[in-house]
């Protein structure tokens, strides 16, 4: 089978750029680590009440300026309500959902993750201006879904 020049000069352009596309994503997760996050924690989603650390919702402070926030999403509310931290606080969200899939978005940061019944979402985020952030269920959960919200007020 013969290949005109121009089918060749294609085929070698297009095979260049499926190589390069995979050597791009290949250097974005292994050198700089922008992968996926690769460790799956489950948890029985009829039982949140009941497994720690979701039996205690709430604000924890971990460390010096560092802050756990262990949050429960359920039909059109989050657990706890509100969150009150200092300026320039770390906290690292562990979210779990005990019905349908719920969204959780950050207004104003890049924290948007999807969480489901049945695994434990980690998430950490740095706060280092003082205000109000809107969080929101960006994932449809219902007819009420609209009204799932709450705030992260940063002091």
């Amino acid at each position: 089978m013969k290949f005109h020049l121009d089918e060749k000069i294609w085929l070698i352009a297009s095979f260049g750029v499926i190589i390069g596309m995979m050597l791009f994503t290949g250097y974005q997760t292994f050198v700089l680590g922008m992968g996926p996050p690769s460790h799956m924690e489950t948890i029985d989603p009829q039982k949140v009440d009941e497994t720690s650390p979701f039996d205690e919702p709430g604000l924890y402070q971990i460390g010096e300026n560092e802050y756990e926030v262990v949050m429960t999403l359920q039909l059109f509310s989050f657990t706890p309500n509100e969150i009150e931290i200092p300026a320039g606080a770390t906290v690292h969200f562990t979210l779990t959902s005990k019905d349908v899939t719920h969204g959780f978005q950050i207004a104003g940061t890049n924290v948007n993750a999807m969480v489901m019944p049945g695994h434990i979402q980690k998430i950490t985020q740095t706060f280092t201006e003082p205000g109000e952030y809107l969080v929101l269920c960006n994932e449809y959960c219902g007819t009420g879904h609209q009204y799932m919200a709450t705030t992260i007020t940063v002091k």
